[in-house]
């Protein structure tokens, strides 16, 4: 396994679309491991492919206190949204910054699991907010997108000024 460089916002990548996984592959479950390794030492909850420089519709997910509830969904689809709820939200590709933002506090999802298996999963709470942030990243989009323009100029500046900082 191997620890993977996270692409940091604003770097257009992050923008490109995702494309399905056509096939399951053992590639694409050495790729999962990679990324999970990569979320627990970022640390993070949730990583998805884009933020990787892979541009597949990947995405792992462990919202437990343990570490130990992986879980993977291979081209994710959102079938229902219900509710809406804030909460702060925090990116491994922006890092340092967490702002209110506003999702759907419970999804149903069906997506592909790492043995190719389809499967449905209905989620509230932190587990359906994390799914809508990392589908978002499949889709181009990274969560400062859903904030005002103002509050975006504002990171923008605030990123490139901790990367200066740290040079």
């Amino acid at each position: 396994m191997a620890l993977l460089p996270i692409i940091k916002y604003p770097d257009p990548r992050l923008h490109k679309v995702a494309k399905p996984v056509a096939a399951v592959t053992q590639q694409t479950r050495k790729l999962i491991k990679d990324m999970s390794e990569t979320m627990y030492a970022a640390p993070g909850i949730g990583l998805a492919a884009t933020q990787i420089d892979v541009h597949e519709q990947i995405v792992v997910i462990d919202v437990s206190e343990t570490h130990d509830e992986l879980r993977v969904f291979i081209n994710p689809v959102i079938l229902e949204l219900d509710g809406v709820e804030e909460s702060e939200e925090g990116c491994l590709s922006v890092p340092g910054i967490y702002e209110t933002v506003k999702r759907a506090n419970r999804v149903k999802v069906q997506a592909l699991n790492e043995n190719g298996e389809t499967f449905q999963l209905e989620a509230d709470g932190l587990l359906a907010v994390c799914i809508q942030h990392e589908i978002d990243h499949l889709q181009g989009k990274v969560f400062v997108e859903h904030l005002s323009h103002l509050k975006q100029t504002r990171i923008r500046a605030k990123l490139k000024k901790q990367r200066r900082e740290t040079l």
